[in-house]
């Protein structure tokens, strides 16, 4: 499949965007230079725009990160998250496959960078796996208690509660794909490393977010914007690329984020190799109609 590569772009095409937020538009800590105002050049141009994100976050919180880090939430649509798509599942269970969930369940959550609140769901933590009906990963830092508290805990302590979880045939829901993401120009270990991992342990997952098809006909549901006339941004080629892939839609592949290493950038805006990008897309499945390093122009 061609790849374009390009420093500039001239998107007329697209209606609507669909922007992953770590590793594009912010690293977690501050903007990356110039996304702030390739946003407003798009909103002045009358796209729509829609942060799409791998978050286990409410998309309210979400929105309101964004704020403090600078942007203007008026310049978007919404905002479509893992997380918010999670908590609405549980909350309606009108879909067949949590309509048979339990209400008692293993808590994967974060603790550094804030608990995960259940409230409002009906559900009931656990710490003891004979009791839990299923697991919900929402981080990968620590363990929910009955409390309401957490527990810290080291990702081989949450492997092998895992481990147990697959002894007893529990499904799992992940409210975050990603493997890794962005922060501060470091990885950090997303909770989709647990749900690889409990697959590999013949565990069932549940999905709930990028590469799966669902976030991106939520997002064109919220814009109103036929497939075609939409494009996603985001820096992981098996979330961001391969989901706007099997979704339809066109794609820009962003250098700087998760993937710089791999490419062998060391600076931001450093242009990618187009032999390198071409072999990692190979790599994944993943096949981007453009690769930019950052999103700016």
């Amino acid at each position: 499949m061609s790849i374009i590569s390009t420093t500039s772009c001239n998107f007329q095409f697209a209606k609507a965007w669909f922007l992953d937020q770590f590793g594009v538009l912010h690293d977690g800590k501050q903007p990356y230079p110039g996304a702030i105002a390739t946003l407003e050049k798009l909103a002045t141009s009358g796209a729509k725009m829609v942060v799409i994100s791998n978050s286990s976050r409410r998309a309210s919180t979400t929105m309101e990160k964004m704020k403090s880090l600078g942007f203007d939430p008026s310049l978007f649509v919404g905002a479509i998250t893992s997380g918010e798509l999670t908590y609405q599942y549980l909350q309606r269970r009108d879909d067949s496959w949590f309509a048979a969930l339990g209400r008692s369940c293993i808590h994967m959550t974060w603790s550094e960078r804030g608990a995960i609140s259940l409230e409002g769901l009906g559900l009931q933590v656990v710490e003891d796996v004979e009791e839990a009906e299923f697991i919900l990963a929402h981080g990968t830092e620590a363990l929910g208690l009955p409390s309401g508290g957490v527990l810290p805990m080291k990702i081989d302590e949450l492997e092998n509660i895992l481990k147990q979880c697959a002894g007893k045939s529990i499904p799992m829901v992940v409210a975050n794909p990603d493997y890794v993401t962005v922060e501060a120009r470091a990885l950090r270990v997303m909770p989709g490393t647990l749900a690889t991992k409990y697959e590999k342990l013949g565990g069932e997952v549940k999905w709930m977010g990028k590469p799966d098809k669902i976030i991106y006909e939520s997002a064109m549901a919220m814009t109103g914007i036929d497939a075609i006339d939409c494009i996603a941004v985001g820096d992981s080629l098996h979330h961001d690329i391969k989901g706007a892939n099997a979704s339809g839609i066109e794609s820009a592949f962003i250098t700087c984020g998760i993937h710089a290493t791999e490419l062998g950038l060391g600076s931001f805006e450093e242009v990618a190799n187009a032999s390198s990008v071409q072999v990692l897309a190979s790599k994944y499945d993943a096949y981007p109609s453009y690769v930019l390093p950052a999103f700016k122009w």
